[in-house]
């Protein structure tokens, strides 16, 4: 868990259900972060999954994991 959210692998994501997005926002301490607009069930989410592809310094505990917003439900 980083400042409240928890990290999956991205390797475990279904890709069926995930489509990269263009949006992107930066952390201070973090870096660049991508997202991902989640379809499930005939619903997007736009920006609901983020990720560090080239995560700085200190920050390594993120490298090749992806975090969901608040809401979105997680099973396996």
């Amino acid at each position: 868990m980083v400042e409240g959210n928890h990290y999956f692998p991205l390797s475990a994501l279904n890709r069926e259900h995930i489509i990269s997005s263009s949006h992107q926002s930066t952390c201070p301490w973090k870096s660049l972060a991508h997202y991902y607009t989640l379809h499930v069930n005939g619903k997007a989410s736009e920006n609901a999954a983020w990720y560090y592809p080239k995560p700085k310094a200190g920050s390594e505990a993120v490298k090749d994991r992806v975090a969901f917003w608040k809401g979105v439900q997680i099973t396996s």
